[in-house]
């Protein structure tokens, strides 16, 4: 059952903020929702899942992207989870900002004690995703994903993973070679333990690397070259190396000027709606 938080008038649509039982993460799982003023005139929407960095919550896009506006023009219902699961009680998970609670690195944790919860890909894949499908006037053959960061990669490896639910996807400074760089190897050695091999499925450039083209009608990368992270944590380079070698049409395109924060994103985040639009209503 689906708990309303809070409902607000926005663009003419309605955003809202909401919780349910995770059959999934084994705990509530709080989650915001846009759903655009077309709403009314009935009928079904394309859908987009935005997935958040690390730190985030489900309140981060909704405030700080400024996407409405975009999405009640376009008819587009946008949603973004939480990053994590939270009040799993495991001892140290809030100790660290890059691993534990609001770090869900979008994978299903396979070692002790995360196992039990920290399941955030069969959570937005399957439960999340089936609450929006029942609850909101979503298009089952219209959906979408994206994301920054932590998300971009979430958002990547879900698109790959699962091309028969998710036909758009881009992402804003993805971390898009995780088993590459520090917060990867951090999240993917305790979630997953130390076999490499069980962290290519979730590393993106990895599986783009045993793909052939996935996404003929394109991906939209965009990456500010003043983000501090770049270098180090980022590597949209082996990402982009690894579509040229599948094949893959993949539009990176990197700003002067830009970091790692929310006024980059709001600078493009009307690119990536109209991109998805694009590709959900052809």
């Amino acid at each position: 059952m689906m708990e309303t938080i809070s409902e607000h008038g926005c663009f003419g649509g309605v955003q809202g903020y909401y919780r349910h039982e995770s059959a999934e993460t084994d705990l509530p799982m709080r989650f915001s929702v846009f759903v655009p003023p077309q709403a009314k005139a009935g009928g079904k929407l394309p859908v987009l899942f935005y997935l958040a960095g690390l730190t985030c919550t489900e309140e981060t896009f909704m405030v700080k992207a400024g996407a409405q506006r975009v999405a009640a023009e376009l008819g587009i219902i946008l949603v973004a989870p939480d990053t994590s699961p939270r009040g799993a009680g495991i001892e140290g998970e809030s100790d660290n900002w890059d691993f534990g609670v609001g770090a869900g690195f979008y994978l299903d944790a396979t070692q002790a004690p995360w196992e039990k919860n920290y399941r955030m890909y069969s959570y937005v894949v399957h439960g999340l995703r089936q609450a929006i499908l029942r609850e909101f006037p979503a298009d089952p053959q219209r959906i979408g994903i994206f994301g920054h960061s932590m998300g971009g990669h979430g958002a990547l490896v879900l698109a790959l993973r699962n091309r028969d639910i998710y036909r758009s996807v881009s992402a804003f400074a993805p971390v898009a070679a995780p088993s590459q760089c520090p917060w990867g190897r951090k999240a993917f050695g305790n979630y997953l333990g130390p076999d490499r091999e069980a962290w290519k499925q979730y590393d993106a450039s990895e599986l783009m690397r045993e793909l052939q083209a996935p996404y003929p009608h394109g991906i939209l990368i965009d990456q500010g070259l003043a983000d501090k992270f770049l270098a180090e944590q980022l590597l949209p380079e082996q990402f982009e190396a690894a579509c040229q070698a599948a094949r893959q049409p993949l539009t990176l395109r990197r700003h002067e000027g830009y970091d790692h924060g929310y006024y980059f994103i709001q600078s493009f985040v009307e690119d990536h709606l109209r991109f998805h639009h694009g590709i959900l209503t052809r």
